[in-house]
């Protein structure tokens, strides 16, 4: 999966990670997201989380901010027409920059420089 030419994302739902159809991509990782999340091995608490899983939470924040930089870059009508509606991009930049959970190098939607409804399609 890709976002622009610098960027190409593999798949680590592979035995050795591989490019994939945006489609499966998305799949994949929010499968392995959801399985991560809901393991009592890394996250035996609702309420709190072991500095050892810290780590993992920032991988799959990784992951997923993939899916937004791939649909902000590849459909960009879409992104701007969902995210106008939820905001989900940017209150997950939010998220992972207040948490320090991904390197601000890596956010390459340029979402918080934009207020509600000045992206450009």
């Amino acid at each position: 999966m890709t976002a622009t030419e610098q960027w190409i994302f593999l798949c680590a739902a592979h035995k050795t990670p591989k490019e994939c159809p945006a489609i499966d991509y998305t799949r994949h990782t929010l499968d392995g997201a959801a399985s991560l999340l809901n393991s009592n091995k890394y996250f035996p608490s609702r309420v709190s989380i072991k500095e050892s899983s810290v780590a993992k939470l920032g991988s799959v924040c990784r992951r997923i901010y993939r899916i937004f930089s791939h649909a902000y870059y590849h459909h960009r009508n879409i992104f701007d027409e969902f995210e106008n509606e939820t905001c989900l991009c940017k209150r997950f930049t939010v998220f992972v920059t207040k948490y320090n959970l991904m390197s601000k190098d890596n956010l390459i939607v340029p979402i918080l420089e934009e207020g509600p409804g000045e992206s450009e399609a």
